[in-house]
């Protein structure tokens, strides 16, 4: 046991003085959160929009008054003809035209109807989708504020309730995502790497002729990035808090060992990889196309997976991430205890002893 501890000693030492194997461990999950809080995000802010208006009365203006002052729009342009719009969209001078008929309200007093046409850049179908249920919104708040006091011979409303989310934050679906995306990424890549290295350099003999079991060296190898990793894992969830203003709905100690159980699969990821391959190059591959793509597409982060094909969906059950998002959100988003996570727990864990038994078979193979 000495021994095994001074080699993970060693391992330390030989991680900190690697400033460039410190800045990705530490910077990249801070850089990550930066640029996800506040640079991409879905919502849809300040978008420029541009005005014809036939009518040019009172309710139109104080319509376009109230679609500037939203934070959603900005009026950039007023159109003379529908021959414009085109142009302006061509430009990219807008994302959304907004036209108001002729005699807007006159109709709207006298005949109790009138149609409003918002068109949208389409090129962007979900960001113009977004654009079109902003204004319509800001459009039906008004047309309720004229009915508030009348009394509709037939009226058919519905609520929405908005759970766990209200105020549909973006960095409640991003700051699962990129916990997920920078321990699969981290703990597979650098631990493959760095293992692989040993191999190139031809020290991974010497070492495994030591007094230690070879398994003990390989694994003492991976501990102190169990520790890096575990590190981000807190630096994130102080950033979620702290600068994006996200709540840990749940156990925090419950995550947390969930993290640590992810980390564990990451890391037996990266040693598969590292007894399967014998140049850095090549792990550095198969981590960053053979992890982070399957990651990215099939964690559930940014594409729904019951939206994507059958055969996609049962490939996706073969990832981790798809179950370690699942159980991130269950607990900081909604709240839930391990009983609502057990069955991904338990497929996370059957991943972490599969894959760390296929390692240790192949690295007794090709190391003996």
């Amino acid at each position: 046991m000495k021994t095994f501890l001074s080699f993970i000693r060693k391992e330390f030492w030989h991680v900190l003085r690697d400033t460039r194997s410190l800045v990705i461990l530490l910077g990249l999950p801070v850089a990550m959160m930066i640029l996800f809080g506040f640079a991409l995000s879905s919502e849809v802010k300040n978008s420029n929009v541009a005005i014809l208006d036939y009518s040019k009365d009172e309710t139109t203006r104080l319509l376009i008054e109230r679609l500037d002052q939203s934070q959603y729009f900005s009026v950039k342009k007023h159109l003379q003809s529908e021959a414009d719009i085109e142009r302006v969209f061509r430009k990219g001078e807008a994302r959304l035209v907004v036209i108001f008929p002729a005699h807007f309200r006159a109709d709207l007093l006298h005949s109790n109807y009138v149609q409003v046409r918002l068109i949208g850049d389409a090129s962007d179908p979900n960001t113009s989708n977004i654009v079109i249920n902003y204004a319509s919104s800001i459009f039906r708040d008004y047309q309720n504020e004229l009915t508030e006091n009348k009394k509709l011979p037939y009226s058919i409303e519905t609520e929405t309730r908005m759970l766990y989310n209200p105020q549909l934050k973006s960095s409640y679906n991003f700051v699962p995502g990129v916990m997920t995306l920078i321990l699969m990424l981290l703990g597979a890549m650098m631990t493959s790497v760095s293992i692989v290295k040993e191999k190139e350099t031809g020290t991974m003999e010497i070492l495994l002729v030591s007094p230690m079991r070879p398994l003990l060296v390989v694994l003492s190898k991976a501990v102190p990035y169990l520790v890096l990793c575990f590190i981000d894992v807190i630096i994130i969830l102080i950033l979620a808090v702290f600068l994006l203003d996200m709540p840990i709905r749940g156990s925090l100690f419950l995550l947390l060992a969930e993290s640590l159980l992810f980390i564990l699969t990451t890391l037996s990821l990266g040693l598969l990889v590292s007894a399967l391959v014998d140049s850095q190059q090549t792990a550095m591959f198969l981590s960053l196309v053979g992890f982070l793509m399957p990651a990215l597409v099939f964690s559930g982060f940014m594409f729904p997976i019951e939206n994507m094909p059958l055969p996609l969906q049962i490939i996706s059950n073969f990832i981790p991430t798809k179950w370690y998002y699942s159980i991130v959100r269950a607990i900081m988003v909604k709240g839930l205890g391990f009983s609502y996570v057990i069955k991904q727990t338990l497929i996370l864990v059957a991943m972490t002893v599969v894959y760390l038994t296929i390692a240790i078979r192949k690295f007794k193979i090709r190391l003996a």
